[in-house]
């Protein structure tokens, strides 16, 4: 699948999946939606995938503090090995740890108010956007 370069970033969670997408030069994540972890999962990330045309993707994986991989990360493999082969796209592992917490730190900075900030969705898409920003970053230092 040729795509317009764009790279589309996902924060698996058991409940809900953020999305994030960079812009066409692969400087800037932004956050897209959240999508319910539901049967459906696939052919909403097919439509996103129709809309952006991403040319791979990131998937955050949540290592241990000692960088391993533990029973969440194996979870994540699996979604993986579904996203591949729903897609037929180049799927990148990209660490995550603390994402969560500087999503939260991320909003409160921004002026969120609380009751948003509780949103579970909006912290997803935020993940999701500063996994994707994070692999973005790499890439401008490499």
């Amino acid at each position: 699948m040729t795509g317009s370069g764009r790279i589309l970033g996902i924060d698996f969670g058991t409940k809900r999946i953020g999305v994030a997408i960079s812009d066409p030069l692969n400087i800037i994540a932004r956050g897209v939606t959240v999508i319910e972890n539901s049967p459906r999962l696939f052919d909403e990330l097919k439509n996103i995938v129709r809309e952006f045309e991403p040319k791979k993707i990131v998937v955050g994986m949540p290592y241990t503090l000692k960088g391993e991989k533990g029973v969440k990360a194996q979870e994540v493999d699996k979604f993986i090995a579904q996203l591949e082969n729903a897609l037929e796209i180049e799927v990148i592992r990209h660490d995550e740890r603390f994402t969560s917490e500087q999503a939260h730190q991320t909003l409160r900075e921004m002026g969120v108010t609380k009751k948003k900030r509780q949103n579970k969705g909006t912290i997803d898409t935020m993940a999701a956007a500063l996994i994707l920003q994070r692999y973005l970053d790499g890439l401008q230092a490499a």
